[in-house]
């Protein structure tokens, strides 16, 4: 079954409930009075509510409204925010070096709306030892705790131990924040053309942590 309504001689029936270009109420007339106003006003008529009784029908540009209408649903698939979780593993005995920098990560992800899976991996004898990974994830969950929150408490599986941290940033939200940024970035590029875009890059890259996949194989 077509989706598409049923406009001008494709409605069929004896009246209609009008409705007007400015969605001002015409009234119940006859279809074929409908269809007179319709090449009247150089519009079209087009069916809105086909299970009413009578129909209501509207006066209007279906071409346009159609152009519009997949404008809007193109817009809002962009801003769609879909629920992402990332994951970081660690081990219990972590560098302080690889802990700032695996941390660095969990706040990049956070501030993008991100949920982050936090895995310990436990190995040989580190296995009798829960409480190191239990205090690690703690540690970690308060160095972060302005950007997000506990989600699913620490618990054993296996050989690892999980911890999801949720954002108290939603993700449409650090979207539209990003769009902001990215709008000044390119105004003031606009607005200092003299500017390297070399020398611009290099302050990206200085003032944001290095890139890491969603999921760290590297264990540390």
């Amino acid at each position: 079954m077509s989706a598409e309504p049923r406009i001008n001689d494709r409605i069929r029936v004896p009246e209609v409930r009008l409705v007007g270009p400015s969605g001002e109420q015409v009234g119940i007339v006859p279809l074929a009075k409908a269809l007179e106003l319709a090449q009247e006003y150089d519009l079209d008529l087009v069916e809105v509510a086909a299970t009413a009784r009578p129909p209501v029908c509207k006066l209007m540009d279906y071409g346009k409204f159609k152009y519009e209408s997949a404008m809007k649903a193109r817009e809002a698939r962009k801003n769609q925010a879909h629920t992402v979780i990332k994951e970081m593993k660690l081990r219990p005995k972590i560098d302080p070096h690889d802990y700032d920098t695996k941390k660095g990560h969990v706040v990049r992800f956070l501030k993008q709306g991100d949920k982050v899976k936090i895995t310990i991996m436990f190995r040989g004898r580190e296995q009798s030892r829960p409480e190191l990974g239990f205090r690690l994830l703690q540690r970690l969950a308060s160095d972060v705790e302005d950007l997000g929150f506990i989600e699913s408490n620490p618990k054993q599986d296996g050989r690892n131990m999980i911890m999801v941290l949720g954002p108290h940033k939603k993700k449409t939200e650090a979207m539209a924040e990003a769009r902001e940024a990215q709008a000044a970035r390119k105004a003031d590029a606009k607005a200092n053309p003299g500017r390297s875009q070399n020398s611009a890059e290099d302050e990206e890259l200085s003032e944001a942590p290095a890139e890491a996949p969603a999921e760290a194989p590297a264990e540390a």
